[in-house]
């Protein structure tokens, strides 16, 4: 070992040179193929969920370059992901992609309909969450998104936290039993229940709507959980006919409202959370390769893929699936 002296500065450098390596260490990235591990991680839920209830739909939101090898919309298909997933959702379509009610620039719109057109050639339903809040451009998107033979939702407010006053019914009402994703018309997505006085009136106000599809979270807030029961209540429309309820779950970003959520947790503490969501309070980016977060995410019976299960959902409705982009950048 060499040794050697250093003034008061030149120590101070060693010092913020060890520190930074340190720091490195905790943004390190392994060399990985990200996208194939998304996949992955993907098919494991699938053949989890539907392991211990068959016909469990999985449908991811985003990351839509998964389904082929390549990541491009005409590259050879990724056959093994597309045989997990039951449907596709996508953000942003035609409106909210550079801002709530802004018209997603045509560019972007395309590329898109590239994955969503070969999603949809492999037998997958397709979902859209626009987001807008004038009439007619709700009214625009539900029709630009029928003509494509997508399933739509307008939401006017991307907080998903009401039932949109419009339009009055769900656009394509429909009062024919839905036991299928590919009966589905319409959905309601609502993940944010915090604007309704209780758990009660949600569940009541959700009851009363029309809608093929409910997407809503397994929480109404952090002490509440929704129970078997309270999705059971939902599972019918008012007229006696069958829908649909499946459950949002992140699974590219932790949320420190979750019951996995442990106090002094922060960035690299544990080794899979990464830095937080600085347009979602509360969001952390996660490794979601990690075994540590997968097994959060599922596995056993304590996990939040069984827990979704055990409330009687039909199936999940993926979140963070588009974060390997996160860590592509």
């Amino acid at each position: 070992m060499k040794l050697f002296q250093v003034n008061s500065e030149g120590l101070l450098a060693i010092v913020i040179l060890i520190s930074c390596s340190v720091g490195c260490k905790k943004n390190e990235i392994p060399d990985l193929d990200l996208r194939q591990e998304m996949r992955s991680f993907v098919e494991e839920i699938s053949s989890f969920a539907k392991s211990h209830s068959p016909g469990f739909i999985v449908i991811p939101q985003n990351g839509l370059e998964l389904i082929t090898l390549n990541g491009e919309s005409t590259g050879a298909a990724a056959a093994k992901y597309l045989n997990s997933i039951d449907g596709q959702g996508c953000e942003d379509l035609f409106y909210g992609y550079t801002g709530d009610g802004s018209p997603t620039p045509s560019e972007d719109r395309i590329y898109m309909e590239g994955f969503l057109n070969r999603s949809k050639s492999e037998g997958k339903m397709i979902l859209v969450t626009d987001y807008c809040s004038v009439h007619t451009d709700m009214l625009d998107s539900y029709l630009q998104n029928e003509a494509r033979g997508y399933i739509s939702f307008a939401a006017d407010r991307r907080s998903l936290d009401h039932v949109p006053a419009f339009p009055p019914v769900p656009f394509n009402e429909n009062w024919t039993d839905i036991n299928s994703i590919g009966q589905v018309r319409n959905f309601l997505y609502l993940v944010n229940p915090g604007s309704f006085a209780n758990k009660y009136y949600f569940l009541d106000s959700l009851a009363e709507t029309s809608y093929d599809l409910l997407v809503i979270d397994l929480d109404f807030d952090t002490k509440i959980t929704l129970t078997r029961s309270d999705i059971e209540s939902l599972k019918t429309k008012p007229n006696g006919a069958n829908r649909l309820v499946i459950c949002y779950m992140s699974i590219g970003e932790a949320e420190n409202y979750r019951y996995y959520w442990k106090p002094g947790w922060e960035f690299a503490n544990p080794v899979w959370l990464d830095k937080p969501n600085p347009d979602w309070p509360g969001n952390y980016k996660v490794r979601y390769w990690e075994p540590e977060w997968q097994a959060i995410i599922f596995g056993n019976n304590d996990s939040y893929t069984k827990r979704i299960i055990d409330a009687g959902f039909d199936g999940v409705y993926l979140d963070g699936v588009d974060g390997f982009s996160f860590f592509d950048d």
